[in-house]
């Protein structure tokens, strides 16, 4: 009688072709889900981790899609499961990592990917709420009194310190104008 091999938690980080993923995300998905599922592992989660330009190319490749997946198998099984990714053709690099400490919590945060849509989403709701309140693109908020800092200068501060400073430089060059129009007078003592 085989005694079943209790399945350890892994964590499973694959590159992949940025335009390959952007053409055929449901095939690159399949292609990881059929090898996982060929080693009879369990998939926990499985997600675009991040999209990246690469520091090398790696087969005429310069930009990346990095997929993070999180699956239960038999330990005995990693070998061969690192081997069928690194022959298959939709997947250029692999690494697999034991993560039994990990936990539900930490396999669901946010990852880079999922961070940046979050930012843009956020961004694109701020810029519909501007719209929508009558905001005018070419009028500037006036901050308040209490906001302006102690040490900046409000723009009309501003615009008379450099009336002053040109006035300063005016009366300078007029004074050195005067002077060497003046004749010198050289003394032989």
């Amino acid at each position: 009688m085989e005694t079943m091999a209790e399945k350890k938690l892994y964590e499973g980080m694959f590159l992949v072709d940025s335009a390959k993923a952007a053409s055929d995300w449901d095939g690159v998905n399949t292609a990881i889900k059929r090898i996982l599922d060929r080693a009879e592992a369990e998939i926990v989660s499985i997600r675009k981790w991040d999209d990246r330009r690469l520091a090398y190319d790696i087969k005429g490749v310069s930009r990346g899609t990095y997929l993070l997946c999180y699956f239960r198998a038999d330990g005995r099984q990693i070998q061969s499961i690192e081997k069928a990714f690194q022959l298959s053709e939709t997947i250029m690099r692999v690494l697999i990592l034991s993560t039994d400490q990990m936990s539900q919590e930490d396999i669901e945060k946010d990852t880079p990917a999922m961070k940046a849509e979050k930012e843009k989403e956020k961004a694109v709701a701020e810029q519909d709420d501007e719209t929508e309140t009558g905001w005018q693109g070419d009028q500037e908020d006036e901050p308040a009194e209490d906001e302006v800092s102690l040490n900046e200068e409000s723009p009309i501060e501003e615009a008379a310190r450099a009336a002053e400073d040109i006035e300063s430089l005016e009366e300078t060059a007029e004074t050195e104008e005067q002077e060497d129009s003046q004749p010198k007078i050289v003394s032989d003592d």
